[in-house]
């Protein structure tokens, strides 16, 4: 009778991961010169920030429907992140400049996690400062909560030629994410690298109250600060298809406030939930 093959050695296995380990980092330093090719492709033609926010939402769409075994989702998608941070800023060096008016530990989380430790890290003490920091720059990011906050930070991002909102972090939602603060990222891109599936809108509304909140919260993600200017709030709505800032604006007048005024703020993928199934939503 045959005997089955005995198993592996722990020497054998441990030479296997050796290799693996080697063709991994062989692998990146490929990538590497890629990138070099790409620069020299490029040669600082191109306007804004290297961040490809379509790109990279696809990316890790991707990389969530691919992944399987045991090694955690939250370290796989931790190395990607790493790695197009960091061969983004070798194309072309930028900052992230971190609002932490709102808690320093999450926001610094959710920068370190998204764009590791070779990105400079600047902090701000309000979201309206890193916001202008990022205008005064050429390609840098400003990180700021997406679902709350103190001041209208988003009116500076209502002029033609401003940074706009270009992306929602993080890329793929779940239950215990290690980084799991919503935030919006902020910067200059060409308009060939933005996604638009949801777009944000600036809104300036007179009569504003809970009422006339609990009425179009169905309909729109909102934050909203009071505006003594109109007696009322400013708003950043985030509509996704089918809705339409035509949509919106009629439940407000429906419900009773006045709009003052609107401007398209930027705009991000869609939200891409996994839940503990394991099984994306979108």
């Amino acid at each position: 009778m045959t005997q089955p093959p005995s198993p592996p050695s722990l020497t054998e296995l441990r030479q296997e991961i050796d290799s693996i380990d080697e063709q991994v980092h062989q692998l990146l330093m490929q990538r590497g010169d890629i990138i070099d090719r790409l620069i020299s492709v490029k040669q600082t033609q191109e306007v804004g920030s290297a961040f490809r926010p379509a790109r990279e939402a696809d990316m890790m769409r991707r990389l969530v429907q691919r992944h399987k075994g045991i090694l955690p989702l939250d370290t796989v998608e931790s190395i990607w992140r790493v790695i197009i941070a960091t061969f983004t800023y070798v194309q072309a060096p930028f900052a992230v400049h971190v609002d932490q008016s709102l808690g320093e530990s999450a926001m610094r989380d959710s920068a370190r996690f998204h764009f590791g430790f070779t990105v400079p890290y600047v902090p701000h003490f309000s979201a309206s400062a890193a916001v202008e920091a990022v205008a005064r720059s050429k390609g840098d990011l400003a990180l700021v909560s997406a679902t709350s906050g103190s001041t209208p930070w988003w009116l500076a991002l209502e002029a033609d030629g401003a940074p706009k909102i270009i992306a929602r972090l993080p890329f793929i939602e779940r239950a215990d994410h290690p980084a799991a603060l919503p935030v919006f990222v902020v910067s200059r891109v060409a308009d060939s690298a933005m996604v638009t599936e949801v777009e944000t809108w600036s809104i300036r509304v007179s009569g504003w109250n809970a009422e006339i909140a609990r009425a179009i919260s169905p309909l729109a993600e909102v934050v909203a600060v009071p505006d003594t200017a109109f007696d009322g709030a400013a708003l950043l709505v985030s509509i996704s298809a089918p809705g339409s800032l035509d949509q919106i604006k009629a439940a407000l007048i429906a419900a009773g406030a006045s709009v003052r005024s609107s401007g398209l703020v930027g705009s991000h993928a869609r939200r891409y939930t996994v839940p503990p199934s394991g099984k994306a939503l979108t």
